[in-house]
Order: C-alpha cells, then sequence, then structure tokens
C-alpha cells in the first residue's frame, strides 16, 4: 500500500479560474479551512506578487491560518528570460510570500519556449536551473509544474525531458507533468508518464484538465504508472471545462486501489466540505457529482428498490458513508412498493408491506403519486411535498396550522417604471380570521410576503423561514399559454432546506400551492402545534 503519495489541491489558485467564480480573500481563507480538513497535504493558495489578492492572502494566512494537516503553496513561474532569480521582483515575492513550498509553471514545450515566452530552448532551461537553486538555497521546498508537458513530450520528446532533468538535478522534489490543454486520454498519459519516471528517476507528478471528460481518469492512469504526486480541484472547479476532481480521485484511489491518502474519517467528511465550498463559491452543487453529489446514491427505478431492500450493496458501488454521503430513495411514477416502503422508513415511517393494514396504506400511496406524477409532479424533486402526503395518508390528515379563505395578486405598471405586485391573503389561524397585504418585486413575493405577516403573530416561527430557490417549468409546452405549469420552491429554516411542488395550469396557483405546503412542513419540523 502506497503511503507517500502526495495530494495536491489547486482550487484556490486553478479553480478560482473557473467563468463566473470570483473569490475574496476571505473567501480563500474559508476554503483553505475545510481543505485542511479534508485532509489533503498541500494547498495552493495563489500567486504572490502578480495580483494584490494573492499577496494579501499570503500576508493574512501566515497571521490567520493555523493548519493541521496541509502545507501552504505559493505559485509562480521562473525567472524571466536574460535576468536572475536572486533579482526578479516575482522571485522574491514568492519568497515573502512565508510560504514553505514554491510551486514553479516551466516551460516543457518547445512551441511555447520559442513562441510564447520567446526566448532559446537553452535559456528556458537555465531560468529553471537558477530558479530551482536559488529558492532551494533560500530553505524552500520546490515543486515544478511543467506546462503542456504532454503535448511538449509528443512534439519532442528529448527537449520535453530535459526539462524535467534541469527542475530535478537543480533540486525540485516534485515535477508535475501538466495536461494542461485537457486533451490527453488516459492510455497516452500512462504511456508518458511510464516513460518520464523511467528516464529520468525523477518524483513525478499529474495536473489534469477535463476538456476530454477524462481529467479524473488521466490522473488515475497517470498513478498506475509511477506518478507519487497528484493535483487537482474541488468540486473539479477551474478554466473551460475545469480541472481533475480532487476528491473523485482520492476517494477512487483510496476506496477502489486500496492507497493509503488521508485518513479515512476525513474522507467521510468530503460530501460536507464538497458542498461547504459550493457555498462559498456560490455555485451550485452538480447533484450527479461522482460520490459526494446528493445524486450519487439516490435510486428511482422500482427494480432498484425490490433489490435494495433486500441489500444496498445490489446496487451501489460502495457503502455512501465511506464519503460522508447518503443513499436516497426516489419517489415517482417509476415507483414500486418497495419505493415506497423504504422512503417511508428514510423518513420516519416504518411502513411493513408484511403488515396488512401498511401494505394496503402503501398501495394507496403507490396509487396517488402515480396519478400525480401523470399530472406532471415530480416527488423526487420535493420531498417535503411527499413526506406531507405520506403523513395525509398514514395519520389521515396534517396539523391544520392556517386555513385560506382566499388570496389574489395585483400587478401594477405604469410607463417605464418597474412593474410592482401587491398581494392579499385571507386566512384564519389560531381562531382569528386575518386579512393581510404584501407587496414584492413579483407576484410570488408579493404572495410569500403577506402569508407570512398574515400568520407572524400566530406562529412567530415563521420568521425563521426563507424562501431561498424557485423553479418554473412548462410542461407541455406545445400548448403554449394553455400549457400546465410546475413550480419548485426551496425553503430554509437556516439550518437545513426543504423541496415542495405545486402544478396547475395557473403560474400563480401553482407557486401558491407549492409555498402553502412550504410553510406547513416548516411549522411541522418546527415541532409547532397548531393554534
Amino acid at each position: 500500500m502506497m503511503t507517500d503519495l502526495h495530494v495536491y489541491d489547486t482550487t484556490l489558485r486553478d479553480g478560482a479560474q473557473q467563468e463566473g467564480l470570483n473569490l475574496s480573500v476571505a473567501d480563500k481563507l474559508a476554503i483553505a479551512m475545510h481543505l485542511d480538513d479534508l485532509g489533503v497535504g498541500f494547498i495552493e493558495g495563489g500567486w504572490p506578487g502578480a495580483n494584490p489578492k494573492d499577496t494579501e492572502f499570503f500576508a493574512r494566512a501566515a497571521r490567520e491560518l493555523s493548519l493541521k494537516n496541509a502545507t501552504l503553496a505559493a505559485f509562480g513561474a521562473t525567472r524571466r528570460a536574460g535576468g536572475r532569480a536572486d533579482t526578479d521582483p516575482l522571485v522574491r515575492a514568492l519568497l515573502d510570500s512565508q510560504a514553505q513550498v514554491v510551486t514553479l509553471v516551466a516551460k516543457s514545450h518547445v512551441g511555447h519556449v520559442e513562441r510564447a515566452l520567446r526566448t532559446t530552448l537553452a535559456e528556458n532551461l537555465e531560468m529553471i536551473r537558477d530558479t530551482v537553486t536559488f529558492l532551494r538555497e533560500e530553505g524552500r521546498r520546490v515543486f515544478v509544474d511543467a506546462e503542456h508537458f504532454f503535448d511538449g513530450h509528443t512534439d519532442n520528446r528529448a527537449y520535453a525531458l530535459e526539462a524535467v532533468r534541469a527542475a530535478a538535478e537543480s533540486g525540485a522534489e516534485v515535477i508535475a507533468l501538466c495536461d494542461t490543454n485537457g486533451g490527453m486520454l488516459p492510455s497516452q498519459v500512462a504511456d508518458v508518464v511510464a516513460d518520464v519516471v523511467g528516464a529520468t528517476g525523477a518524483r513525478i507528478g499529474i495536473h489534469c484538465h477535463n476538456d476530454t471528460g477524462c481529467a479524473v481518469a488521466n490522473s488515475m492512469a497517470a498513478v498506475d504508472a509511477g506518478a507519487t504526486h497528484v493535483q487537482g480541484t474541488v468540486n473539479g472547479y477551474g478554466e473551460r471545462t475545469g480541472n481533475a476532481n480532487l476528491v473523485t480521485v482520492v476517494a477512487n484511489l483510496q476506496l477502489k486501489a486500496g492507497l493509503d491518502l488521508i485518513d479515512p474519517h476525513r474522507l467521510q467528511e468530503s460530501t460536507r466540505i464538497s458542498h461547504a465550498i459550493s457555498e462559498i463559491t456560490n455555485v451550485p452543487p452538480y447533484s450527479r457529482q461522482p460520490y459526494t453529489g446528493s445524486s450519487a446514491f439516490a435510486h428511482k427505478a422500482g427494480l432498484h428498490a425490490s433489490a435494495i431492500k433486500v441489500d444496498p450493496d445490489l446496487y451501489q458501488h460502495l457503502d455512501p458513508t465511506h464519503v460522508g454521503n447518503d443513499m436516497r430513495m426516489l419517489v415517482s411514477d417509476m415507483a414500486g412498493r418497495a419505493s415506497i416502503e423504504l422512503k417511508s422508513r428514510e423518513l420516519g415511517f416504518d411502513l411493513d408491506s408484511a403488515r396488512s393494514e401498511d401494505n394496503a396504506t402503501l398501495a394507496r400511496v403507490l396509487s396517488t403519486v402515480k396519478g400525480l406524477e401523470l399530472k406532471g409532479y415530480t416527488f423526487d424533486a420535493a420531498d417535503a411535498s411527499f413526506e406531507l402526503l405520506l403523513r395525509r395518508e398514514v395519520d389521515g390528515s396534517l396539523p391544520e396550522f392556517f386555513t385560506v379563505e382566499s388570496w389574489r395578486v395585483i400587478t401594477d405598471a405604469r410607463g417605464d417604471a418597474e412593474a410592482l405586485s401587491e398581494a392579499t391573503v385571507k386566512v384564519v389561524a389560531a381562531g382569528e380570521r386575518i386579512v393581510k397585504t404584501g407587496e414584492g418585486n413579483g407576484p410570488v413575493n408579493a404572495l410569500d410576503h403577506a402569508l407570512r405577516d398574515a400568520l407572524a403573530t400566530a406562529y412567530p416561527q415563521i420568521a425563521d423561514l426563507e424562501l431561498i430557490d424557485y423553479k418554473v417549468r412548462i410542461l407541455d409546452a406545445a400548448h403554449g399559454t394553455d400549457a400546465v405549469t410546475r413550480v419548485l420552491i426551496e425553503t430554509s429554516d437556516g439550518s437545513t432546506s426543504w423541496s415542495t411542488i405545486g402544478v396547475a395550469a395557473n403560474i400563480l396557483e401553482a407557486s401558491w400551492d407549492a409555498l402553502v405546503e412550504s410553510v406547513t412542513y416548516g411549522l411541522i419540523r418546527a415541532g409547532v402545534e397548531p393554534g
């Protein structure tokens, strides 16, 4: 079992280059703490000296970060052509960052040396030697990222190998081979890595981009071929189609290949950390992401559910708790009794199809679900609505927190001014008839405000509920404006969130139904008794 494979994260530098992703210094410090909790060996913080934000990050990291598992790395480039490393301002900035590891990007592709760097092949090798030697003499550990290495190896193998030797002989601890354009396939990566390891004897790493969809597979192939340092980003963030998802790579190497990379209890935090970093970056989590996605261990088909009821491993490649995730049963028109039974158990309702009374309840729930899904409902995206449906069938009814007498919405647009909406709701709560009006920047926003205002006195807990997402889908779009509308509302109480659904020909009616269910579920969840 390998125990010395480097796990090197570049979310804060390479991942931050993703389109639409903009991290503040505070964001980067927060993400660094999550990465440390995950147990990665190295965290690449950015390029000090090249931009003020990264310079500030390293200055604050020296004062504020107390890393328990990871070592902070500063990213930079070899010295300028014709200069000296000890006087190059960007090289000096790497020392000023106080990072104990410096990762240098170096050219290894003849075309890039001559056309992008605009220097000679000999001078490029001297730039590598001079910069690595200087930083080593200053007491820094040095890693080298050999940029465009795989394309360079194809173009001129001899020179690409010389670049690796120049770095290794000057004291670089690792030379990471970069598939910068992301165009390689696993067999190509394996062949090149094996060739470089055999020809140079250097410690080789791998840095893959995902342009062919093979970044994770390429990273695995490199390790199989002899690489002992793997780079990537959490959630696969990065330019274009992103980098290798480091969590997936680590999980594959540890749980599938049996390599010892990080403590198992830290790997069990990977789902939480993946989602926490998504919150900081404001990039929604990808539900179908391997291992950590909310759908990674979600089962919808009735055939799957029947087998899982006997043994979960029959339709799961591993126990989701190894990565801190959970198995979920989805309820849909594909569901059978096993799906309903397992989902009910997940929600705390112990229905057993072996008991006749439960079997009858399961049959009713299944029939109701299939009928509603035929009309456009989708309970696999609205667990809270399914739980309310289940409560109605099991308990006969739901707690009646309020009854709705009526509601209406008016939208007023005058000239070029912004249109505003006003909603009026009439409800009975805690024995009192209440009429409230709410304003909003749209009809649903106005309805939300009016309903909250109407229930605030009877149920002050409603102040903790916040509508955080609103999705509309037009069903049977060929019917044009006469089409049925599906609305999904996500609500949060500050610690967790849930989704409810409404379906109707009128978009406002669908929205109102989903809104009422979200409030009802939130009050039940808060343990509120009807007034």
